[in-house]
């Protein structure tokens, strides 16, 4: 069951159209993501890099690349310390390259997921001591790692924290929070309370850009060097899910513009490998194409190889590691269906169905994958999900989750049972002592309000169109709100009552469906729908019957009517352009 949601923004459409030149359904569209004055909305449309804030801005941000210039002339050894994921990988990669550029001494290390666990800690601290290290400057991490940051300090190591985590905090008897701020020599993080940077949705990626920003103008560095790093801004950006408004806007676009001419050999190997390149790149293809690859060694093996095909110059030893990547995710995408396959058989066998907070203990499931299981287990049960499995201390495992739960406050009531927690409303990590599951379980979902009714899936319509209003000028015009993304989704219209005059089933796997859509006497609309056929004809069986189906399929005038949600989309086919319905949701 779903529950169909229609926006009904109040705002002078008419009036915000004249101004801007654009449909009043498209001025709709912006006010729905929270674009409401003109010159954000200008900005939106735009999208242009000149748009970018002052990297100055940043809190600590000046102070820190000020540190590393005066070590870089010093010839001390720096270290970056990134993360295994695809944000801390490119993160890593871009400060590698930019103070590698300004002639620094300095190397890296990304901690293994299973063996270091995430960010920066006291082995890895201890290594650089013992190998000279003067300065660690983090990316993607850092901002929680106040005890480990001591510890470096008083090894004498200086510390720059370049992150866009949360800061961590505690509560006072009076329920105040007190944020804690690592005793770093620089704390580079918009989300710090004292940082005015105007643009608090930054991935880790997006930070490191704009330190090397700072650094390069202090280093008389060109501005197109530092330019031929907004490719990979763009992969951490749609990978880290952060969302598509704003600088990351901005940053995608620009990206996703020059990718596909790409001059570094490994990004150009894995393109190659995926089977993307000389293809238009979308975010689709950085989400879900290169992002898992990168991912894949960090989940599977050492994020290392990542970034060691980034960093190549060989044409054979980045199509050697680009193999071996994409060879990588094909085997986590089969452990992960199967560990969803397994995930679901536990759920409709057990009382777990019952909960409102699914907390689900499988010590298979290698802890690299949990997530992405948890997030699968969550779509299909529109729940919030937690997947646990065996560690070496205990158990540990992530959770993601829908809108009206914020998971990371739903832990702190249960924080007594953590050996260790993190993350946000929407996701999160934790780890405890086998014997406290059970007691997890119930707690969470005792300490929830969460209602039969939050559970229920809501899908979000932009705007109720009549078929007939809908033309090829308006899909056109809608792609200048590409490209979409977290915080920017693909805009959903519904119209009610649409007559179907006939269905076909298309592709070589017959997995399509095509509708042929009733606008008035001789005129249709075409509609594809991608989904299950046979969970379509069930439906329509159900409601109109098999004569009703039949006629549909022969194209006989019939009784089927249909409410639908659709994206309205641009069919090219012999270099002739067609306005096309793509069906998500029928009733």
């Amino acid at each position: 069951m779903e529950k169909w949601i229609l926006r009904n923004p109040k705002n002078d459409f008419n009036k915000m159209s004249s101004e801007l030149g654009i449909s009043p359904l498209l001025c709709r569209i912006l006010v729905n993501r929270g674009v409401t004055d003109l010159n954000t909305a200008r900005s939106f449309i735009r999208s242009d890099t000149s748009d970018l804030y002052d990297a100055g801005k940043i809190k600590d941000l000046e102070k820190g690349v000020d540190i590393l210039i005066e070590k870089i002339k010093e010839g001390r050894k720096i270290r970056i310390i990134g993360d295994y994921d695809v944000d801390g990988v490119v993160s890593t990669f871009i400060l590698l390259k930019a103070l590698s550029r300004c002639e620094a001494q300095v190397d890296y290390t990304i901690p293994h997921r299973i063996f270091d666990g995430y960010g920066i800690n006291n082995s890895l601290i201890n290594k650089a001591k013992e190998e000279g290290i003067d300065t660690i400057i983090t990316c993607d991490n850092g901002i929680a790692a106040s005890e480990q940051i001591r510890y470096a300090k008083a090894s004498g190591i200086t510390v720059v924290i370049t992150d866009h985590h949360d800061v961590p905090f505690i509560e006072n008897d009076n329920k105040e929070r007190e944020y804690i701020l690592p005793a770093a020599d620089a704390v580079i993080d918009i989300k710090r309370a004292d940082c005015d940077y105007p643009f608090k949705l930054l991935c880790g990626a997006g930070v490191a850009f704009k330190f090397v920003q700072m650094l390069y103008r202090k280093m008389n560095i060109p501005q197109c060097e530092w330019e031929e790093f907004y490719e990979f801004v763009a992969i951490a950006t749609v990978c880290d899910v952060v969302d598509l408004v704003g600088e990351n806007r901005i940053f995608v676009k620009k990206g996703l513009s020059v990718i596909g001419h790409t001059k570094n050999i490994g990004l150009k190997a894995l393109m190659k490998q995926t089977g993307i390149f000389g293809k238009e790149i979308g975010v689709y293809h950085l989400g879900f194409i290169i992002g898992p690859c990168i991912n894949a060694s960090g989940r599977l093996d050492w994020a290392d190889k990542s970034l060691k095909l980034f960093l190549s110059t060989s044409v054979k030893e980045a199509e050697m590691l680009a193999l071996e990547l994409y060879q990588l995710n094909n085997e986590r995408k089969s452990m992960t269906l199967a560990g969803v396959e397994e995930t679901v058989a536990t759920i409709e066998n057990s009382s777990l169905k019952n909960d409102k907070i699914l907390v689900v203990y499988k010590p298979n499931i290698h802890e690299s994958i949990a997530g992405i299981i948890a997030g699968k287990i969550r779509e299909k049960y529109n729940a919030p999900t937690f997947i646990l499995t065996d560690a070496e201390n205990g158990i540990k495992g992530s959770g993601r989750s829908i809108e009206e739960y914020n998971m990371f406050e739903g832990l702190l009531k249960c924080k007594d049972l953590l050996t260790k927690f993190g993350g946000h409303p929407m996701a999160a990590g934790l780890s405890l002592e086998r014997e406290n599951l059970e007691q997890l379980r119930k707690q969470l979902n005792e300490t929830s309000d969460l209602t039969e009714e939050d559970l229920i899936p809501k899908i979000y319509i932009d705007a109720r169109v009549p078929l007939s209003q809908i033309s090829l000028r308006i899909a056109e015009e809608l792609s200048l709100l590409e490209p979409y993304g977290k915080g920017n989704s693909k805009p959903l219209f519904a119209e009610k009552d649409i007559s179907v005059a006939r269905a076909m089933v298309l592709g070589s796997d017959k997995n399509v469906l095509k509708l042929k859509l009733l606008v008035a006497p001789g005129k249709f609309l075409d509609c594809i729908y991608f989904g299950s056929i046979l969970d379509f004809d069930e439906y329509i069986r159900g409601k109109f019957g098999d004569e009703e189906l039949a006629k549909l399929y022969s194209g006989q005038t019939n009784a089927v009517k249909l409410d639908l949600i659709f994206y309205i989309d641009i069919n090219e086919y012999n270099g002739n352009k067609n306005v096309q319905l793509i069906m998500q949701h029928y009733r």
